[in-house]
């Protein structure tokens, strides 16, 4: 009989087997790693842009805090000036009130009348003066009361008077001013 000797052959066969087996892991192991690093690079990759995109927002929000900062600014200014004109236009209306208020009086009196007195205490007028006779007097408060200056225009006192040797009409009234009784109320008078 013959005889054949089989172990060589199996150790062999496990040999090769555990070559086989430690070939599969060691690929698997390169596979594996080669996948662990791509997705590291990858993450890497992805936190990279992610902080440049923070470190872009943070500079646009800077500039845009500093735009912001400069509207502030302008809108102070825009406030200033807006007082500032507020002012001086209070001042022309308070410069050429007084200034209209007397041209229209003297637009408004009629010859042969004379204003001898007139004195303004807030929205009140005080006027006096000399007139040949009650008719002008009487012409003198309608031309006042129909005036866009004066208001409430009323008679206190007309006497006679004698003038250089000429009878005259003294006369004192008062009224209003249109403009200031709108903007404050009159006081009342006391009787």
């Amino acid at each position: 009989m013959v005889r054949i000797n089989l172990l060589p052959v199996r150790s062999s066969k496990k040999k090769e087997t555990a070559r086989q087996q430690m070939a599969i892991l060691l690929v698997s192991v390169l596979v594996v790693l080669g996948i662990g690093v791509g997705l590291f690079g990858y993450a890497q990759a992805k936190i990279k842009a992610t902080k440049n995109d923070i470190s872009g927002a943070e500079s646009e929000l800077q500039r845009l805090k500093g735009k912001i900062g400069e509207l502030e600014n302008i809108k102070k200014l825009k406030d200033d000036v807006t007082k500032k004109l507020n002012v001086l236009t209070q001042l022309r209306k308070e410069k050429t009130g007084p200034v209209r208020r007397l041209a229209t009086l003297s637009d408004a009196t009629p010859e042969k009348l004379w204003l001898t007195k007139y004195s303004e205490n807030g929205p009140n007028v005080s006027i006096g003066g000399v007139a040949v006779d009650e008719d002008l007097i009487a012409a003198f408060m309608r031309n006042l009361q129909q005036t866009e200056d004066y208001t409430n225009v009323e008679l206190i006192v007309s006497e006679q008077t004698e003038i250089g040797g000429v009878k005259a009409k003294r006369f004192e009234l008062t009224c209003v001013i249109k403009a200031l009784k709108k903007e404050e109320p009159a006081p009342a008078k006391k009787k």
